[in-house]
């Protein structure tokens, strides 16, 4: 996680709000294997102006995680198409494009790739967006 978010603060700007690794918790109660203390139990970074990203690290103890069946996208509203552009072209590098950004037929500027971390992205600019969805 601390990897990838480092990379998005790159593209997105800004400041982590808060980052909390899983030695922060460790007790009695809650065991942390030595090779685990260091990886990020909740890490978020603010984009845009009312939104947060957020992430963490799955721990052994919880079992594997299997990244290729990821089914989750991120999907990101821009306000302009210079900002469409920024973000795809800063997300994107190193990863999959899906469908180039591009006029899309139901009227909005629309891209889509699968990061080089394996996270799925939409980055949308509808000049016709009046607020809500």
């Amino acid at each position: 996680a601390e990897e990838a978010f480092t990379f998005y603060k790159s593209v997105f700007g800004g400041e982590f709000a808060k980052i909390i690794r899983f030695k922060d918790l460790a007790s009695p109660e809650f065991k942390v294997a030595e090779n685990e203390k260091n990886k990020i139990m909740h890490i978020a970074l603010p984009i845009g102006k009312c939104n947060m990203l957020m992430a963490n690290d799955v721990p052994e103890i919880l079992g594997k995680t299997n990244e290729n069946e990821n089914r989750s996208k991120i999907a990101i509203s821009a306000e302009s198409k210079e900002e469409a552009d920024r973000l795809f072209n800063g997300l994107s590098v190193g990863g999959q494009i899906e469908g180039p950004i591009s006029d899309s037929p139901w009227g909005s500027y629309f891209g889509c790739f699968r990061d080089k971390y394996g996270i799925e992205w939409m980055v949308d600019f509808d000049p016709n967006y009046k607020g809500r969805i």
